[in-house]
């Protein structure tokens, strides 16, 4: 009668790699519920029109009464408040007088003008006055909840990362330099579907779509040089590495859903300089705002394509070195009486794991 199979064996490795989606589990739990489980304004930085005493008292008791939630300043006159808007400088102003209005503008961040103009209403609703809102810079008609730029963050983020577990684990025998080819030409194909998605096919933007096809291609193509070259040192754990940098702490300090003055303070600092922060905020000023700071958000992009180069460099140098460490071994092991071992079955078992393990994901 023969053997049964290695139960004992076979439970530990499936007890290892059930470790994986147990510690994504924990992460993205705490990295979503940790950044949107209860949004609040702080530092809001809102403006009230005009130059009188009756405007410096009315901004002052709205700074009072937010208790932090807002930053109120003043501004001399309307025209001043819209360069401010249309300069992402500011989420409202309120324009006071026997009409009021609110001039705010959607496209820098639909839920801060949402709360912007809550809080308006009841400040015109105490005078009795109906509130006019005015968008100053409107989304595009086929992104009516202004959150699609956010959506695409996720598609062109998965399409990246996922890539990443079969270059890298399937294309683990090949060349570091044919997998950073194939990464180059990963990050093209996959950022060219983007530009289709906020295009043709969506219409989340009206127009710029040769600009937020660039923004889109050199986002693609840092994640995809990053996580090649993370490859080399982390191997099975890869595909977790690349979740925790461009998932669990990029869609969420990315200012795609909430603004970073919507969050606690850990993702509002991390917007100031995360790739994912880059493109949602590069291709917003570039689409809505006239290019107004898109040479901050693009230099975000390109240093950690830079990184992702770098780090491409390291993984050569160890790949170099464990290739040198082998072929002495080797020599060795020659003069011993028994053969070197065979092909790497269990790195090639491995590698289909990881694929699985990515794609599943």
């Amino acid at each position: 009668m023969s053997a049964g199979p290695n139960t004992g064996g076979a439970l530990r490795h499936v007890l290892g790699h059930l470790l994986t989606p147990l510690l994504m589990c924990v992460g993205m739990g705490l990295a979503y519920l940790g950044a949107f489980h209860a949004p609040a304004p702080h530092d809001l930085r809102v403006d009230v029109v005009g130059s009188g005493p009756t405007t410096q008292v009315l901004a002052q008791t709205l700074q009072d009464k937010g208790a932090g939630a807002l930053d109120v300043r003043t501004v001399p006159d309307r025209a001043s408040a819209v360069a401010t808007l249309r300069e992402q400088g500011s989420f409202g102003a309120y324009v006071p007088g026997e009409r009021p209005e609110l001039l705010v503008a959607s496209a820098s961040s639909d839920t801060s003008a949402m709360a912007v103009e809550k809080v308006f209403t009841k400040v015109a609703a105490a005078q009795d006055a109906p509130l006019k809102v005015t968008d100053v810079a409107p989304v595009a008609s086929g992104d009516p909840t202004g959150q699609g730029i956010f959506f695409l963050l996720v598609a062109l983020s998965i399409g990246a990362y996922a890539s990443v577990a079969v270059i890298g684990g399937a294309g683990a025998v090949l060349a570091l330099r044919i997998r950073v080819l194939l990464a180059a030409a990963t990050s093209l194909v996959v950022s060219l579907i983007g530009a289709v998605f906020a295009g043709p096919l969506f219409h989340l933007v009206d127009r710029g779509l040769a600009g937020v096809w660039a923004i889109s291609w050199l986002y693609t193509a840092g994640i995809l040089l990053v996580g090649v070259g993370l490859h080399t040192f982390l191997r099975r754990w890869t595909t977790l590495g690349v979740m925790v940098l461009f998932v669990m702490l990029n869609f969420t300090s990315s200012g795609g859903i909430y603004r970073p003055e919507f969050q606690p303070g850990f993702f509002g600092a991390l917007h100031a300089f995360w790739n994912g922060a880059g493109f949602v905020e590069g291709v917003r000023g570039h689409v809505y705002f006239g290019g107004h700071a898109v040479g901050g958000h693009v230099l975000t992009l390109v240093l950690w394509l830079l990184a992702g180069i770098a780090l491409v460099v390291a993984a050569g140098l160890a790949e170099a070195r464990r290739k040198s460490a082998g072929a002495l071994r080797g020599a060795h092991g020659a003069h011993g009486s028994s053969a070197a071992p065979a092909a790497p079955a269990g790195r090639r078992e491995e590698a289909e794991e990881e694929v699985e393990e990515a794609v599943a994901v």
